[in-house]
């Protein structure tokens, strides 16, 4: 079968190829899936330039996330059967088959299709996990950066049912637009010379509560600047840099404190009747179209780098997906 493979770290577009491999066989817990589309995430991506908090060893297959088709069972499954769709996360998932454990598969309902099927774990547990550890109550204020991504635009959606307030920040004007036409509003541009008067507007000059952080640099400073005393800061990745920017003046005299949010760490900490919850409800709202995961295009996994381009191209509103 064919695999996407890098030998070193390094440009993923350059590093990443096709490449034969064996068929997987699955293990015991496992089960082999014939994939039928992938997601490209910003994780998968840093993973190959060796800039994540796992690093494979090489050679190394690439991708974390994918839907298909139950292939093959390994020893003691028993909550899967082969020919079920399933969704779900596994470290080589850009491939024509993958082996993933059983037990972190979901299943498709057929009212998904594969476009959403291959986005509804990673980005919509993180951004439901991520909601649920911040435990906003309803008509509190929480302001994000990149609210343009697939986890920003997550988090308004699901906040909405609960509630929850959401401002978020976007680096062009031409984003907030954009937002807008996906039925996310109370967005502001920090490209304008007046865009802290228009949060303050939005808000009605409300305290806002919670920051989430994805972008890092001197963004994080200008999410800490509009944050309310003794807010709470949540870092939860680095589109700009992994490197943060921000005055120790918001921290000891405002009192604002700032922690860290991983979803490979905090999800796998579930427990089984909160995880079942959580993708209950992911699933509950992508069939009633509470929450949309668009698609801005589709690739073969022999045009990788293409689709690493369309990835990285200013201005994306949907995730860029691999098929066989």
């Amino acid at each position: 079968m064919r695999a996407l493979i890098h030998h070193q770290f390094g440009v993923p577009s350059r590093e990443l190829h096709v490449e034969e491999v064996p068929d997987p066989v699955a293990g015991p817990g496992e089960v082999v899936v014939r994939m039928t589309a992938a997601a490209i995430h910003n994780h998968d991506l840093l993973t190959v330039s060796g800039d994540y908090g796992f690093t494979p060893e090489l050679p190394a297959r690439a991708g974390t996330e994918a839907t298909g088709i139950v292939e093959s069972l390994g020893e003691g499954v028993t909550n899967l059967a082969v020919g079920q769709r399933v969704a779900g996360g596994s470290f080589g998932a850009w491939a024509e088959k993958f082996v993933a454990r059983a037990a972190g598969l979901v299943p498709v309902p057929d009212q998904i299709d594969d476009a959403t099927a291959a986005q509804l774990v990673s980005m919509p547990a993180s951004a439901l996990a991520l909601l649920n550890a911040l435990d906003a109550n309803e008509g509190e204020w929480i302001a994000q950066n990149a609210a343009g991504g697939a986890v920003g635009r997550l988090v308004a959606q699901f906040a909405r049912s609960r509630g929850v307030n959401v401002l978020g920040l976007v680096r062009r004007s031409a984003g907030v637009g954009e937002l807008a036409d996906a039925g996310i509003d109370r967005v502001v541009a920090t490209d304008r010379h007046d865009w802290r008067d228009l949060v303050a507007d939005i808000t009605g000059g409300a305290a806002i509560a919670y920051g989430v952080d994805s972008v890092g640099g001197s963004a994080t400073g200008d999410l800490l600047s509009i944050l309310g005393d003794g807010a709470h800061l949540t870092l939860f990745g680095g589109m700009g840099s992994w490197r943060f920017e921000g005055s120790m003046n918001d921290v000891i005299f405002r009192g604002i404190t700032i922690d860290g949010f991983w979803g490979a760490k905090e999800l796998p900490a579930l427990a089984p009747e909160d995880r079942a919850a959580l993708f209950g409800e992911i699933i509950e709202k992508a069939v009633s179209g509470e929450i949309v995961l668009p698609v801005e295009e589709r690739f073969p996994l022999s045009g990788i780098a293409a689709a690493i381009a369309a990835h990285d191209r200013a201005g994306r509103t949907g995730k860029v997906l691999l098929t066989p």
